[in-house]
């Protein structure tokens, strides 16, 4: 499966001193920063594996406090400071140690993060000696180099299960904000990040109504949740997504994820893709049983036959029971499995509910087909439609903090294909 990966800034905006003080603030490149902190924190001389646990660890913390806009979503105008008491040593000016500054060559753009989470890991650590903390112990990891442990088997000391992401790509990132306000009528991947990002905030806060599809179309649900949010939380109440409820909103979904904690909970890959799978049977779960199963929920709520099922991505009984039902309805084979012809079929009639009732013109503004639909990708509004380029609404997004490169405007069109790895 593909898996999507943050970007990694070409720069980085360093305060200098904690966040509430009146000091300096210094915009450096990224890879500048970590040779900065790791002069700053760690020995030249250690066993190299711990140089590398080290640095790996840096850069994950400081890739968290952008990815998430920790600082930003909280008005500020910096990244990251350069308290200890709330992030990394850096000592504007300073020189860097030859060996750091060559690991930091290689390892600048890779990264860790937990097994199936998207978000850097906030990979918090302390000296070991006169502080402790939860994460990686500096003077400890130097010991376990010592014992010949490799940086792997150093981290994993520490941090438990983490993955590293290698040559993540490097962007110019300036805000995650889309550049102009979504409304009712947005549709496309930030309408689908904040969708995401408000279903889960309301979890926590169930003031805030919840929206039965996450389908990149804002309409009338999207808007009622945006409401809520923004009463509950003291802003204007117009159900408009402007700069500050978009960083009201990343704040939260950061708060409640825990996703700048060394214990996140972690933020999931999500996508809206129809591309049919090879099978799905009882027992599977995942991202596929979840599309499966929202396509059964739409149908259940026109066709009395098929019974309601609920989205947890499990293909349990009811799943099964709902997929028997579709195929009677559809006079397919009834088999309680889901193959090309059964998922093409329940997409189908999905689809014609989608296109007939939840889109309604006057509510989602059709615009004008100026450009011709990009190889695979499904395109929102009233389109040419065709069965070659309807499978994939949307291709895997990451979306919580990164700014596309350019303003979106009326017109704009998503990119086929995301920065991945495989």
């Amino acid at each position: 499966m593909a898996t999507v990966i943050p970007f990694v800034p070409q720069q980085i905006t360093v305060h200098l001193g904690s966040p509430n003080s009146n000091a300096a603030n210094v915009t450096v490149p990224f890879s500048d920063y970590v040779k900065n902190v790791a002069s700053s924190e760690i020995y030249p001389t250690w066993e190299e594996s711990a140089l590398r646990a080290n640095i790996l660890a840096i850069v994950s913390f400081a890739l968290n406090r952008v990815y998430t806009e920790f600082y930003r979503s909280r008005g500020y105008d910096f990244d990251i400071t350069n308290s200890t008491a709330f992030d990394q040593y850096f000592v504007n000016g300073r020189a860097y140690f030859e060996n750091v500054s060559r690991l930091v060559d290689e390892l600048f753009n890779d990264y860790l993060r937990r097994p199936g989470f998207v978000e850097p890991l906030a990979a918090k650590f302390c000296n070991g000696t006169t502080v402790t903390c939860e994460g990686l112990s500096q003077w400890g990891s130097q010991n376990l180099a010592q014992q010949g442990y490799n940086s792997q088997q150093i981290l994993r000391s520490y941090y438990g299960d983490v993955e590293t992401v290698l040559n993540a790509p490097i962007r110019g990132i300036t805000s995650s904000y889309p550049g102009t306000p979504l409304r009712v009528g947005s549709t496309g991947p930030n309408v689908v990040v904040l969708q995401v990002s408000l279903n889960r905030i309301a979890q926590s806060y169930p003031a805030i109504p919840k929206i039965p599809a996450v389908d990149g179309i804002f309409g009338s649900r999207t808007e009622a949740s945006v409401r809520a949010l923004q009463q509950v939380f003291g802003l204007t109440p117009d159900g408009i997504v402007g700069p500050a409820t978009w960083y009201e909103i990343v704040r939260l979904y950061t708060a409640v994820n825990a996703l700048s904690e060394l214990r996140s909970q972690g933020q999931q890959f999500y996508s809206i893709s129809w591309a049919a799978p090879n099978s799905l049977q009882p027992g599977d779960t995942g991202e596929k049983v979840r599309h499966l199963q929202y396509m059964l929920s739409v149908l259940s709520e026109y066709i009395p036959e098929i019974p309601p099922v609920s989205i947890d991505g499990i293909y349990g009984t009811a799943t099964r029971a709902a997929v028997l039902a579709a195929q009677r309805r559809f006079r397919l084979p009834e088999t309680g499995t889901v193959d090309t012809a059964t998922w093409d079929e329940i997409y189908s009639q999905y689809s014609g509910i989608e296109t007939t009732s939840l889109r309604d013109p006057e509510i989602f503004p059709s615009l004008p087909n100026t450009t011709a639909p990009a190889s695979g990708v499904r395109q929102v509004g009233n389109f040419g439609r065709s069965s070659a380029n309807n499978r994939n609404l949307y291709t895997k997004t990451t979306t919580l903090t990164q700014f596309p490169g350019k303003d979106l405007s009326i017109g704009s069109q998503s990119p086929v294909n995301q920065e991945v790895i495989r």
